[in-house]
């Protein structure tokens, strides 16, 4: 699955083995994914890492294997349910990372923080992506709308599960399936329409942020305008989304209750960074970025100082959004303003 490609093999699987001090066919079963590395003791996982990190592995596509198992859990338990146990979407909040290694596995999509790293061929029984069979895609997605129809009966406690499977499902490309989904989601169109923070504002940004990988853009805007603007809590909860979700907040949350909590551990700068490479990986949210960076840089007008050479690529960004007429007229606005402390500060 997702983790097999983030081992990154500096010779033949015989040297990797031997340099791990593991025989071969463990090696190659964790590579090829017949043996999760998530099942191996902690003492050894940890050991593992280490003599990774000092055989030459780049410490960023390390700390992606945390990711990677993660993904493998969600999509382990999803194509074999265990009736006695919860979903892991309903035990804690998934990150970007995690979706990313999820969407690598279903539909192939190299994950953006591994995308531009070259790669070298490898010998032996492993595959060239962590995709899927279809027969598991499919049993995957219609599995995982199954879940999501049964947290609406289970109520509140199933709102985390909802929320994350609703969001996943919208990486299903097949016709039918989007049908379901635009259905599904556009059923919960009204969330969106809420002002302001509310106890339904994190399924609410799940859900309008889904509906415009299917085409639909309308309510994410009205979402930024009725349930983030102009209202602090609400505000405070779309920043703490976003450290999360762009690991600027590195311990796990268990539910979403941490977004209406007041900034404390997360690191503005990092969060930046995330921010400003989103603005330039997904134009199609790009209003939903730029109040994020907004909020942002108003509240911490010292971050250009602190990033130089982010704040030079995030200026370059703006001049050129600021000239495109897809995005609203507040994302305009808010434009204006961030390229001025970008100039205040970054002359």
């Amino acid at each position: 699955m997702a983790r097999e490609s983030v081992l990154h093999a500096q010779s033949t699987q015989v040297s990797m083995a031997e340099a791990m001090n593991v025989d071969l066919a463990t090696w190659q079963g964790w590579e090829s994914g017949r043996r999760p590395l998530a099942n191996i003791k902690a003492g050894a996982l940890l050991h593992l890492r280490r003599s990774l990190l000092a055989y030459g592995a780049d410490p960023s596509v390390l700390n992606l294997l945390d990711a990677a198992m993660d993904a493998d859990r969600i999509i382990g338990a999803t194509l074999a349910p265990d009736p006695e146990r919860r979903h892991p979407l309903a035990d804690w909040v998934h990150t970007r990372d995690t979706a990313h290694m999820i969407n690598w596995a279903l539909n192939g999509t190299t994950p953006p923080a591994l995308a531009d790293r070259p790669t070298k061929p490898i010998r032996g029984p492993v595959a060239g992506a962590p995709l899927l069979p279809p027969s598991e895609r499919g049993r995957f997605f219609a599995t995982l709308r199954e879940a999501s129809e049964e947290a609406v009966r289970v109520g509140g406690d199933g709102t985390l599960l909802r929320r994350q499977a609703l969001y996943l499902c919208s990486y299903d490309k097949s016709p039918e399936v989007a049908s379901w989904m635009a259905h599904a989601l556009h059923a919960r169109r009204d969330l969106a329409a809420t002002r302001g923070w509310t106890p339904h504002w994190a399924a609410a940004r799940s859900t309008a942020t889904a509906l415009v990988r299917l085409g639909d853009n309308q309510p994410l805007l009205d979402f930024i305008d009725r349930a983030i603007v102009d209202d602090d809590a609400a505000e405070t909860a779309n920043l703490n989304y976003w450290a999360y979700w762009l690991g600027a907040i590195r311990g796990p949350q268990a539910n979403d209750g941490f977004m209406r909590d007041r900034p404390r551990d997360w690191e503005p700068v990092r969060l930046l960074y995330g921010l400003v490479s989103g603005l330039h990986q997904a134009p199609g949210y790009a209003d939903l970025y730029v109040h994020s960076l907004w909020a942002l840089l108003t509240a911490h007008r010292w971050l250009p100082l602190a990033a130089p050479d982010l704040t030079k690529q995030l200026n370059g960004r703006t001049e050129q959004l600021l000239g495109d007429r897809r995005i609203s007229p507040r994302s305009r606005r808010e434009l204006s303003s961030v390229h001025y402390v970008l100039r205040e500060n970054h002359p």
